[in-house]
């Protein structure tokens, strides 16, 4: 068994190299380089312009064999793997160096089975959500989990992160459509773990530790995934309220009524002006903050009927927004806001009690008033999943590369503040390398050596992804 000090980066992976190019002829390599630059980041860690500096050797599979030869080779060399999907990660978890090897799952694109009658699908790791969609359409099913990256983000990718998204407050995260998975472990084994049932409880659920983990524990290179029908009619619905506080405690209002929206995003005043400057729009003259909500199924009429009826009792202005329209306004939600190129920004992935989103709304000011920075959020407000970033404007003279320590501090405070009201650091973008150091401030000690043990079990080479997640 390999020793967990790794050896010395630029020999090993010469000869992890050479030997795969023996192995494995197949198998794309890239060398280590300025050509691999991009791989050295993901979608979070990126700088605005990328470096002139070597990126880390990749391997890029097309096969499961593929994936398994360069795990055994980097296992035999000492060399630690980073494996990576699309790179839209935001919390860093798929940054690497020099004396890493990238596994990219990006080449590993097949559909393997559609099973209409089982409501399941086989899939590769590098399938991109979006296109799996595309491809059940003509079945009349849909993979539900859509993160707001899912038109680059691979199913792999979702799985590592156990992505959220905005329909997860009604047919929940990754981790709710996944029913098994095939693993490549650290000695190059391939694993099943999960079944294609709905129902199992044979053993201990392996499947649940894969999900979530950013690649510490193998390389997912296959999934089981759950289908569901596509419905039979969908309806975007928009509520503009005169404040901020109106808006949060609407959210309240729909969770006690007997409706169950397929999506519940909420955008506060300070987005809304922030989407008008980037995208041209002109959102922040109908009000300082919007529920954005999608209604799918049956019955539709009388969902939106019961929709209105609590969301006007709570000040809202009620619209339904014409078919054609509807997927611009979901892009305005998924990629409308955009910063002054002399702004500093920091964007964080808190979650609370859904019934405690008003006090962290209401908590945004006294931020500003303590720290200086403007802070904004928009939030899978059915869920309880925010997205704050906190902003701001780069005084003249000051280096954009040395941040205000004053927005990692109102980062911070509003973080522990979540704590606070039983929430989490991160809801669904992960830890990776950005958050790692922020896990104690949530898990126990005792909690943080059980799932270094787990690592160990499962790695006990520890070649994956080191210094990542845990």
């Amino acid at each position: 068994m390999p020793s967990t000090t790794l050896t010395e980066p630029t020999h090993a992976i010469a000869a992890l190299v050479a030997e795969l190019a023996e192995v494995a002829p197949e198998l794309e390599l890239r060398g280590a380089g300025p050509g691999t630059i991009r791989y050295a980041f993901d979608a979070g860690t990126t700088p605005a312009r990328l470096p002139e500096a070597s990126g880390p050797t990749v391997a890029l599979p097309t096969t499961v064999e593929q994936v398994q030869d360069a795990v055994r080779a980097a296992s035999r060399h000492g060399v630690s793997i980073v494996p990576r999907g699309a790179g839209s990660g935001l919390a860093g978890g798929a940054t690497a160096s020099t004396s890493q090897l990238v596994i990219s799952t990006e080449r590993l694109t097949r559909v393997l089975e559609v099973a209409p009658g089982d409501e399941l699908a086989v899939v590769e790791a590098g399938v991109i959500n979006s296109e799996l969609n595309r491809q059940l359409e003509p079945y009349g099913l849909f993979y539900a989990p859509d993160p707001a990256s899912h038109d680059i983000s691979s199913i792999g990718g979702n799985i590592a992160t156990n992505a959220g998204g905005l329909r997860c407050v009604k047919y929940g995260v990754t981790r709710e459509s996944v029913l098994a998975l095939d693993v490549v472990l650290g000695n190059g084994e391939l694993v099943r773990v999960g079944s294609q049932t709905i129902k199992s409880v044979t053993g201990l659920d392996l499947r649940a530790l894969f999900l979530g983990s950013e690649g510490i524990l193998g390389i997912v290179v296959r999934a089981t995934v759950r289908l569901r029908p596509i419905p039979v009619a969908r309806r975007t619905v928009t509520a503009f309220f005169d404040d901020v506080a109106s808006g949060a405690r609407a959210l309240e209002a729909i969770t006690l009524s007997p409706v169950r929206p397929s999506i519940t995003e909420f955008i506060d005043g300070a987005t809304l002006r922030n989407i008008d400057e980037h995208s041209g729009t002109e959102l922040a003259d109908r009000g300082a903050s919007l529920l954005l909500i999608e209604l799918d199924g049956y019955g539709i009429d009388e969902q939106f009927a019961d929709l209105e009826r609590v969301l006007t009792a709570q000040g809202g202005r009620v619209d339904i927004v014409a078919e054609a329209d509807a997927p611009g306004w979901w892009e305005l939600r998924r990629s409308g806001r955009g910063f002054p190129e002399r702004t500093w920004w920091k964007g964080s992935d808190i979650a609370v009690p859904k019934s405690r989103l008003p006090e962290v709304f209401a908590r945004f000011d006294s931020l500003h008033e303590r720290y200086g920075v403007e802070v904004s959020a928009v939030a899978h407000a059915g869920d309880g999943n925010l997205h704050p970033v906190f902003s701001l404007a780069i005084p003249e003279g000051a280096d954009p590369a040395t941040p205000d320590p004053n927005l990692a501090a109102a980062n911070q405070e509003l973080t522990e503040f979540a704590l606070a009201l039983g929430g989490t650091i991160t809801g669904e973008h992960g830890l990776g390398s950005v958050k790692r150091e922020s896990a104690a401030l949530e898990l126990s000690e005792r909690n943080l050596e059980l799932q270094h043990a787990v690592k160990a079990a499962l790695d006990p080479s520890g070649i994956f992804n080191p210094g990542k997640a845990i």
